[in-house]
């Protein structure tokens, strides 16, 4: 990220002192673009860094979340870029400026390099990681309206037609929106404790029932802490004389093997011919409870 934030930064005031002097709002948009990844990444080291801190007692996961937080303040920005770019061209369609289509085009060009050795750096990362992915979703959408600039750039020096410009903007804005929409979805979904993307809760309670021992399963829960983190909470209630530990054990087994959920927590419940249960905390603790 830190490579990334470089190449941005220099490629931010090449497009800036050219869009002023080109006339071009598609560099001034990319600027924007830019501007956004460089904030981005900002975001990202920050929310890298508060995730690595210890927990705490009054903070049992630590920081972990901040990484998904960051993700969504990421994608918020790209909508709010992509609508101000939007604004910004169809001001200039009914009087498109002279724009310099060769200096438009070669700084065009510029920013593709430089985009493009970004998102690759990006790319070699943990894709598992919403947070760094929200980075190279902006660093590949500024690759995208590198190519928009290149065309922009084109089109009036061969036509000399300025509105394309403005239009070419406005196609860069719709894949700024369209490469918002995960980031925006992913992080609400652990913010409200959806099933993690890629497990079935269904096909989980089906395994976990498959126990020889296991008779029912109540308030089976699986959400994620953070991108990456999965987390399981289930009751178990297990035939009358079955060793609990052991259910326990081959449960928590086959969670980790075969779902990759590592952090669980099972209370196995034992059922009794009065109609009664007798609950069993995973500190070993007993009661009656009906």
């Amino acid at each position: 990220m830190w490579v990334a934030l470089a190449l941005n930064l220099a490629m931010l005031a090449v497009a800036v002192v050219g869009g002023i002097l080109a006339h071009s709002l598609a560099l001034l948009a990319e600027a924007g673009h830019l501007a956004s990844d460089a904030g981005a990444i900002v975001i990202g080291l920050a929310a890298a860094r508060l995730a690595g801190l210890e927990p705490t007692p009054a903070r049992t996961f630590g920081y972990q979340r901040s990484e998904i937080l960051g993700a969504l303040v990421n994608g918020i920005a790209l909508v709010v870029i992509s609508v101000l770019i939007v604004v910004g061209a169809v001001t200039r369609l009914s009087n498109p400026p002279d724009v310099a289509g060769a200096g438009v085009l070669a700084l065009g060009l510029v920013g593709l390099a430089g985009n493009a050795v970004a998102t690759w750096v990006l790319a070699a990362g943990e894709r598992t990681d919403i947070n760094l992915e929200a980075v190279l979703r902006h660093s590949a959408a500024d690759a995208l309206s590198s190519l928009g600039v290149i065309v922009a750039g084109a089109i009036v020096l061969t036509t000399g037609w300025n509105a394309a410009d403005p239009l070419v903007s406005i196609m860069i804005a719709a894949l700024i929106a369209a490469g918002s929409w995960r980031l925006l979805r992913e992080p609400i979904d652990v913010l409200m404790e959806a099933a993690p993307a890629g497990i079935d809760v269904g096909e989980i309670g089906r395994a976990m029932a498959a126990d020889r021992d296991v008779i029912e399963i109540h308030d089976l829960h699986v959400w994620a802490v953070t991108s990456g983190f999965p987390a399981l909470s289930a009751h178990l209630v297990v035939r009358r004389g079955a060793n609990r530990d052991q259910v326990r054990a081959r449960v928590e087994t086959l969670l980790q093997e075969r779902f990759g959920i590592r952090h669980t927590t099972l209370q196995v419940v034992e059922s009794s011919e009065h109609g009664l249960i007798k609950v069993e905390n995973l500190r070993g603790s007993s009661e009656e409870a009906p």
